[in-house]
């Protein structure tokens, strides 16, 4: 009897599975690094980069404004390293929205594989969107961006931003960045990605840009705007999936859609093309963080118009595809009346299906060719 060896090999402890199955785990043993780094003298400096805001400075305080002295922010090439950190919370959130609300109320819906996986976006991007509109919005108020809209472009460039402001722009960076590896963790299909990666990086690319040219006044105003309409469509979209017939979201997300295209419009060109191009200082100047030049000013207004006209294009495909859809769906069948005709002519006829069409079980078919030659 012939004695099987043992196999020496060990399975890799890092598998493939292993990493899908437990990523949620193994990014929170990462972050705890970080912040059980802060307790040690030796590492507190090197966490703190990737835990606090960094680049701050304090402003004395004035006769005109308040009493006491206030910290503002600037960035600089250590916020890569603070994004790099909230990236992190943000694979850790995702994960928890996903383990403890998405999947439940998935095992409750029984959705097919494609709704399951619009379910799950949808579910994700409505609470990012409605987490960043509550956020916006105060801050929007609390700095009196509604009362003087002036303040888009007044006093540029906007290099000092408040607390707020700064940890905003940090966590939309961190979000969108958490997007790709998320495309691994969630096993997406391969003819999604490209889509996908088009997605993440036309926000990457217009919310880095506003913040590294100091338009972050602009920015966060059409990020608020842009926000409130997507989240309506991603909540109207979790609506439909637990009733089809479930149609009044889509409707108002399409009117809202168009009016946040022109808003976005009118206050791009109204900021960069009137309000930049009238001020004093129209000289480039890195160090004062000042980028109100033509050139500039053509590139930011040229990527705007670009990403609002590639919206539009989606949208009207989008919206008449639906429109076909619905039209198809409503369109009664047409029925002719038969003729009787004598012989194999009227067999023939019914065999060919409706209206001509040859259908599965047709004249043409083996089994029935086996019976005409019988």
């Amino acid at each position: 009897m012939a004695i099987r060896k043992k196999s020496t090999k060990s399975p890799p402890v890092l598998s493939h599975e292993f990493i899908l199955q437990n990523h949620a785990d193994i990014v929170s043993c990462v972050a705890m690094v970080f912040l059980l780094g802060l307790m040690f003298e030796i590492t507190a400096k090197a966490s703190i980069i990737f835990v606090t805001l960094q680049y701050n400075v304090t402003l004395p305080a004035t006769e005109e404004q308040a009493t006491e002295s206030t910290s503002l922010y600037y960035y600089g090439i250590k916020d890569l390293a603070t994004v790099f950190f909230y990236m992190l919370v943000a694979i850790i959130i995702h994960a928890i929205i996903q383990e403890y609300v998405l999947d439940k109320i998935n095992r409750r819906m029984h959705f097919s594989k494609t709704k399951h996986s619009k379910f799950n976006e949808s579910g994700q991007l409505s609470a990012f969107y409605l987490f960043s509109c509550i956020w916006g919005t105060f801050i929007l108020i609390s700095e009196n961006y509604i009362s003087d809209p002036t303040i888009l472009w007044r006093a540029y460039p906007h290099n000092l931003m408040t607390f707020q402001m700064k940890f905003f722009y940090i966590a939309q960076l961190a979000y969108w960045f958490h997007a790709f590896p998320e495309l691994y963790f969630q096993k997406t299909k391969k003819e999604d990605i490209p889509r996908q990666l088009v997605y993440i990086g036309l926000y990457l690319f217009h919310i880095a840009g506003a913040y590294l040219l100091n338009l972050n006044h602009l920015g966060l105003v059409l990020l608020v705007l842009h926000y409130f309409v997507e989240f309506l469509f991603h909540i109207s979209r979790l609506f439909y999936f637990s009733d089809e017939k479930y149609q009044k979201g889509f409707s108002l997300w399409a009117v809202l859609f168009v009016l946040g295209r022109l808003l976005t419009l009118i206050l791009s060109v109204l900021t960069v093309g009137f309000g930049l191009a009238r001020a004093e200082n129209q000289k480039l100047d890195f160090s004062a963080g000042n980028f109100n030049v033509l050139a500039v000013r053509i590139a930011v207004l040229a990527s705007i118009c670009i990403t609002q006209a590639f919206m539009m294009w989606k949208f009207i495909n989008f919206q008449l595809r639906r429109w076909r859809e619905h039209s198809a769906f409503q369109a009664p069948a047409v029925k002719k009346k038969p003729t009787v005709t004598k012989g194999r002519s009227s067999r023939k006829g019914t065999e060919n299906g409706v209206n001509g069409t040859v259908t599965s079980n047709g004249a043409d078919s083996p089994r029935n060719r086996k019976e005409k030659s019988s």
